[in-house]
């Protein structure tokens, strides 16, 4: 795909965009890009106060929603208030914090970063008319999702694993909803993307020491928000992007660089184990999915 770059979008004109926790950093960054190329964008966030600040630098095009992933009481009430969108993009996330819990008791790390977004585009899907892009990370490669203890509630609380499990769920999610959708011959596709390393918001908050690290390492080796966006906007934009496909840059074994098609660890890959997660996390959420 070459060099792919902002100016490679489509033209979005007359196309509606969600991104979820577009107040900041990759998702801010994905906001200002799409409206640019003339999409309307709703920034969904739980802090609407910073998507304020987003939404009057992009202008008319854009619209705020209030949207907190760790609560499905409030994921319940945005999909019920959302008319329809071309495009869902599940964005927000935390990343290494203490051990917190959501409203309804998940680990805060899977319940926001997968859970949250689970229900959400079960919800919404329906009103989706053309792709859903879930971001994971590179730091999938670390996850050993425990289908029996989703929620740390049995294992001594490890911050960096619980982040690579929420973001290996993001990835057998997003792929699974692929399988399901052509299978159902849908014609909403779902992709995924990671941002590769990328300097935002969603560092430094572990609490630890190793927040002193990080935010040197996110002066000194991290590329921008901006271009850490463009695997995401070329997932849910680009007219070559295939359903079930994980997009991340391809410089620096995968932490830079133009977007393309990534690698990834293959037990997202794991049929039974992808059909256990979503089983779970029905469960857990009690929503379910039409497809």
């Amino acid at each position: 795909m070459g060099e792919w770059s902002v100016a490679d979008i489509p033209d979005q004109s007359g196309r509606t965009v969600v991104i979820t926790g577009a107040n900041s950093g990759l998702g801010a960054e994905t906001a200002k890009a799409l409206a640019a190329a003339g999409a309307n964008v709703v920034l969904a966030c739980r802090n609407t106060e910073k998507a304020e600040v987003v939404a009057r630098e992009i202008g008319s095009s854009a619209t705020i929603a209030r949207l907190d992933l760790a609560d499905l009481d409030s994921v319940r009430a945005f999909a019920d208030d959302l008319t329809g969108a071309d495009v869902l993009i599940n964005n927000a996330g935390v990343m290494a914090i203490p051990l917190r819990r959501t409203t309804q008791g998940f680990d805060m790390q899977m319940g926001t970063n997968h859970l949250g977004h689970f229900a959400l585009t079960a919800l919404v899907l329906p009103k989706i008319t053309d792709r859903v892009v879930t971001l994971s990370s590179s730091m999938h490669q670390f996850g050993r999702i425990d289908l029996g203890d989703l929620n740390w509630e049995k294992r001594r609380y490890r911050r960096w694993r619980a982040y690579g499990d929420s973001k290996m769920a993001n990835l057998m999610f997003g792929k699974e909803l692929a399988e399901r959708l052509a299978a159902s011959s849908s014609a909403t596709s779902s992709l995924i993307a990671h941002p590769g390393y990328a300097a935002t918001e969603l560092q430094g908050k572990s609490g630890t020491v190793e927040d002193v690290f990080m935010n040197v390492a996110n002066k000194v080796f991290a590329q921008s928000a901006a271009a850490g966006a463009l695997p995401t906007l070329y997932a849910a934009t680009s007219p070559d992007a295939t359903n079930g496909t994980f997009y991340g840059p391809t410089q620096m074994f995968g932490a830079h660089g133009a977007p393309g098609i990534s690698g990834y660890n293959k037990r997202a890959d794991d049929k039974v184990f992808r059909d256990g997660l979503w089983t779970a996390s029905e469960k857990l959420t009690d929503i379910t999915f039409g497809v």
